[in-house]
């Protein structure tokens, strides 16, 4: 009963950091939503509406590593600054997008061109959404229907789906990513709960490595590699930052205490 009084409590506390910051309570994603990021364009000249990327649709088939760090989109929305003459020439969107590049044995569509009154010219709206299409969430549930769930984010449960082969992202590109030696996988290790009463929070290297390598981490997010030599706070953390980068919009969300403060008592 205490432990759930306080994981509660815990919820209510992250609830409140997050209506304190904005002055309004955030509303919860729809499933299909959660891990959607709106790309502005950067000229104010634009004709096309912004675009509406979903994070579900790409992490079903690369790492985090492969985006963030081979191809080099930066972890911050709108860091990036992509621009459709970048992706025509390979870079950002169109290092896959790019009309020849395939994803089992399918060619990824091409993501931008100067050609006009061609069907390449109508793939426009399929990143440039004008309103919401209904078919994503229709996309979204089938897909998501026969993977293992988990209560919060978008209802899957990644790391599971991963493990038991339902999914298998790719982290290599040929002509993009660089070859590397295999990880020396360092080990789990605890860090302590700040909050009187909370487990101590379990923190996996080989959870985090299988999707992100060492570079979507070290040195961006977390600037030491050693052990406590990076110091930040839950309220830090609430407010976008260390773990927030990730377990906010697109990991699952930090409502979800018990998967980080897991740790069992001692009862020796």
């Amino acid at each position: 009963m205490k432990k759930l009084l306080i994981l509660m409590f815990s919820t209510f506390l992250l609830a409140g950091l997050a209506l304190a910051q904005t002055g309004v309570k955030l509303k919860r994603p729809k499933p299909y939503e959660y891990g959607t990021v709106i790309i502005y364009p950067s000229s104010a000249n634009a004709v096309l509406p912004p675009v509406t990327f979903d994070h579900w649709v790409h992490r079903a088939k690369y790492t985090c590593r492969l985006c963030h760090a081979d191809i080099g989109f930066a972890m911050k929305r709108g860091a990036t600054e992509i621009k459709a003459e970048d992706n025509m020439r390979g870079y950002f969107c169109g290092t896959c997008h790019d009309g020849e590049r395939e994803y089992n044995g399918t060619k990824i569509f091409k993501a931008c061109s100067k050609k006009s009154a061609t069907p390449e010219e109508r793939q426009c709206e399929r990143c440039h959404q004008k309103e919401k299409d209904p078919a994503r969430a229709d996309e979204f549930f089938r897909f998501s229907e026969k993977l293992p769930k988990e209560r919060l984010g978008n209802g899957i449960n990644w790391e599971k789906a991963e493990i038991e082969g339902d999914i298998k992202p790719i982290d290599f590109l040929e002509g993009v990513s660089i070859k590397r030696a295999p990880m020396s996988v360092q080990k789990d290790f605890a860090l302590e709960a700040k909050m009187g009463g909370l487990p101590n929070i379990i923190f996996s290297h080989k959870k985090h490595t299988v999707w992100n390598g060492c570079e979507v981490c070290h040195p961006e997010v977390f600037a030491g590699v050693k052990r406590g030599m990076t110091k930040y706070s839950m309220v830090e953390i609430n407010d976008g930052k260390y773990c927030g980068i990730c377990h906010i919009s697109v990991a699952f969300p930090l409502h979800d205490c018990q998967r980080c403060h897991s740790a069992k008592e001692d009862k020796s």
